[in-house]
């Protein structure tokens, strides 16, 4: 079905759907060896990307979506693209919640099976901004708010930047202290580029003077907004520069029509074990989870993935080298 012809339905579908089911972040994928192809119907819509491998294979990934009531009505659709690009596999993980009054399985028809490891995080901490400021701090933990107030009380004020330059090199100084992986200066100044002119991104810095001491990557789209990147420095860490930072991060969301705020990935564990050992474990996900945990909102866990299986074989060769990367 040809989109072009849909454009307000396309619309309907899009204005409460995840950043990733957004047409800018295929084309912002398309620049890392990712190509979107769009199946839509009446009643739903989907976005998936392609990756090429050697001797004309591919893989495919349909992130948080589709989108609409029906989903089965675009599986043909996707299916006969897989098929047309010799896809090894085909990975589908819905914007869903559990537990999800709908089944999910069910709306993908037959050949698909269920897959416990996703590739976008599966918890995450959802914060409702449709309350007032002064109710949304007073859910926060009492040391949260005792940052946020202490940040700006010393000085710290925070100011959209397009540095995104400088955001990098900060997040360098990060990832080498905490231990994670980033992603290059392109990467970084291409989705800046192709959200911020539509008002679906802003980059915010916390600065002491004129002096950058943290940056927040915030998205936005329809009711909702997602904490996908953020950066601190080493120095002036003690003024908590980034609990001022991601509290005006949720007052711009809120002002800009947003009603909930994503902090975007927490580890996978239940909240009995999160709150016992958050204070103890510093692995992974769980350093970042000692800071999210303050800001209040509701701790939830995404739906499961699901995968259809073209080549099994060459399935079973991928699933080796994930299972093999995850063990390092």
């Amino acid at each position: 079905m040809s989109l072009a012809g849909n454009g307000e339905q396309m619309a309907r579908f899009l204005e409460d759907a995840h950043l990733l089911q957004q047409p800018e972040w295929a084309q912002f994928k398309s620049y890392f060896g990712w190509q979107g192809f769009t199946a839509q119907s009446q009643t739903a819509y989907a976005q998936v990307l392609f990756r090429s491998l050697p001797m004309g294979y591919s893989i495919a990934y349909l992130p948080k979506g589709p989108v609409g009531s029906d989903w089965g009505s675009v599986v043909d659709q996707i299916d006969l693209e897989c098929r047309r690009r010799k896809a090894v596999f085909l990975q589908v993980e819905p914007d869903a919640y559990l537990p999800s009054d709908t089944d999910i399985y069910a709306q993908f028809g037959n050949g698909f099976r269920q897959l416990e490891e996703t590739i976008q995080p599966r918890r995450t901490v959802l914060i409702s901004l449709e309350a007032p400021e002064d109710e949304l701090l007073a859910a926060m933990k009492q040391k949260t708010r005792y940052n946020i107030r202490l940040a700006a009380k010393k000085g710290v004020t925070v100011s959209p930047s397009a540095d995104v330059s400088g955001f990098h090199k900060m997040m360098e100084t990060t990832g080498s202290r905490d231990g994670f992986a980033i992603h290059s200066l392109d990467y970084y100044q291409k989705v800046y580029d192709l959200f911020a002119p539509s008002g679906k991104c802003i980059l915010l810095a916390a600065n002491l003077e004129d002096q950058p001491l943290a940056y927040l990557m915030l998205f936005l789209s329809g009711k909702r907004s997602w904490y996908f990147y953020g950066a601190s420095d080493n120095r002036h860490r003690n003024l908590m520069p980034t609990y001022l930072l991601q509290w005006e991060a949720m007052r711009w969301a809120k002002a800009h029509g947003a009603l909930e705020y994503d902090l975007w990935g927490i580890p996978d564990a239940d909240e009995e074990t999160l709150e016992s050992q958050f204070s103890e474990r510093s692995d992974g996900l769980w350093g970042v989870y000692r800071f999210k945990r303050g800001f209040g909102g509701q701790v939830v866990r995404s739906s499961p993935a699901f995968v259809k299986v073209y080549k099994p074989l060459l399935y079973k060769a991928y699933e080796k080298i994930r299972v093999g990367r995850m063990s390092d």
